[in-house]
């Protein structure tokens, strides 16, 4: 699936070379001018084939072509989506519960990525499935899928950057009376593929927290991430003392009351990289979360 670029070279550019366009206008990386450079039509000016050393005039038309294959490891299955929102680079969907978002062993066609592929290709779409902010199997809410390369470093920038944005919402074991941070390195716990422990020789990360509601034994939080490692916000509430309802890697198993962690992705801002438009979703609590609450404190006298 090809996505074509243009831009009209403005008086700034005049007289640049191709490359010092794609780098400074596109904020193309060095990887993606190589690939460009592959193909007869990824790179042409007034309707003629160049060469990233050449040179730009003002007002020429420069037209970039980026060229997309299948994601061929992915099985497309019919798998339904809740897309939020969509666009020429841009996918937004409503990620449920207990659905992993890439295949692994033993989820060969159960993800996000099967149902994404199976509606790309529905469309007659080639495509290789990019998630930009990945969510574990129990973690619901919304997820950005990048549908080009281009789309995806760029908005892989912005999570470096902190400008774009990802607020979860939680329930927690335990009261906790106000709002805070949590600043505490976080790397791979050794001889795991998995687990991730707080250790300070781990990667910064920093985790922030207010509280929304307080039911006595559980605490419902609204968190912002300031950097984005992996299992951030189950590390750091376990490592104060809170960790997740139902989280059964860094706290208390009890699948009977609680089949899934409590978290769930329900805000997402970012710019839109072609655009320039300030992108913003919200996502209400699951219905899952919401029957918790319900079902297991109601009963014991705690709502």
């Amino acid at each position: 699936m090809d996505r074509v670029f243009e831009y009209i070279t403005s008086p700034e550019y005049d007289g640049e070379n191709i490359k010092t366009v794609l780098k400074q206008h596109f904020k193309m990386s060095s990887a993606l001018i190589k690939e460009l450079k592959k193909y007869e039509d990824g790179i042409r000016v007034n309707g003629e084939h160049k060469r990233v050393v050449d040179t730009l005039c003002r007002n020429d038309l420069l037209r970039v072509t980026l060229r997309e294959t299948a994601s061929e490891n992915i099985i497309p299955k019919n798998i339904p989506l809740d897309i939020v929102y969509e666009d020429e680079d841009v996918l937004v969907i409503n990620k449920p519960p207990n659905m992993p978002t890439h295949p692994s062993m033993g989820n060969y066609e159960n993800t996000a990525a099967n149902g994404v592929m199976y509606y790309f290709k529905s469309r007659g779409e080639e495509r290789v499935f990019r998630a930009v902010n990945r969510l574990d199997k129990d973690t619901s809410g919304l997820m950005a899928i990048a549908k080009n390369a281009y789309i995806h470093a760029r908005l892989g920038e912005e999570i470096k950057s902190g400008e774009l944005k990802r607020k979860y919402m939680c329930i927690v074991c335990g009261d906790i009376a106000e709002d805070g941070t949590v600043d505490a390195p976080i790397k791979r716990a050794d001889g795991s593929v998995i687990n991730r422990v707080v250790t300070s020789d781990g990667q910064r990360a920093v985790t922030h927290y207010r509280v929304l509601e307080r039911y006595g034994k559980y605490t419902k939080l609204l968190m912002e991430l300031e950097t984005g490692r992996t299992h951030q916000i189950r590390v750091h509430m376990a490592y104060i003392g809170h960790p997740l309802a139902g989280d059964w890697l860094y706290g208390i198993e009890d699948k009977a009351n609680i089949p899934r962690q409590m978290l769930h992705s329900c805000y997402l801002r970012f710019v839109h990289p072609v655009t320039g438009e300030k992108m913003e979703f919200k996502s209400e609590t699951v219905r899952d979360m919401s029957q918790f609450i319900q079902k297991n404190l109601e009963k014991n006298g705690e709502l």
